[in-house]
């Protein structure tokens, strides 16, 4: 009697355990600009403070300085075509990124990225650490 009570309650306490399905349309997403007018549409997490995923806009033609983060960051481009470069590397050397392509940029490499087209480029982003932008002086 005991075991069939306990299988009862595995069995009902299974499918409520389960999260539900979460769903964003591409009208629902909540663009933000930063200054530079770059804009985060966010997923998941508080990017300033936790691990988190974003939709990321870049302006057509858009080159950042030279920078670094203190975390990991991966990314898929959806639109337009991107460049991303170690500082010290030719950036005409640079991979073309164009929607559907993979990128990942460790933890403290001091890296340029673009959006060398001129549309804008929307990019999947997630860094499993706290977003931060990190200038290398020159």
């Amino acid at each position: 009697m005991f075991r069939n009570a306990l299988a009862i309650a595995v069995v009902t306490a299974g499918p409520a355990l389960a999260e539900p399905i979460t769903t964003v349309p591409t009208e629902k997403l909540n663009w933000a600009k930063t200054p530079e007018g770059v804009a985060f549409a966010p997923l998941t997490g508080d990017r300033f403070t936790e691990p988190y995923a974003a939709m990321v806009a870049l302006p057509g033609g858009l080159v950042s300085p030279p920078h670094t983060k203190s975390s990991d960051m991966f990314g898929m481009v959806v639109s337009g075509t991107m460049t991303h470069v170690a500082q010290d590397q030719d950036p005409d050397s640079a991979t073309l990124l164009k929607a559907g392509a993979y990128y990942h940029i460790p933890a403290g490499l001091a890296h340029v990225s673009s959006c060398v087209s001129t549309e804008e480029c929307v990019t999947f982003l997630y860094q499993p650490g706290a977003f931060d932008f990190i200038p290398v002086r020159q």
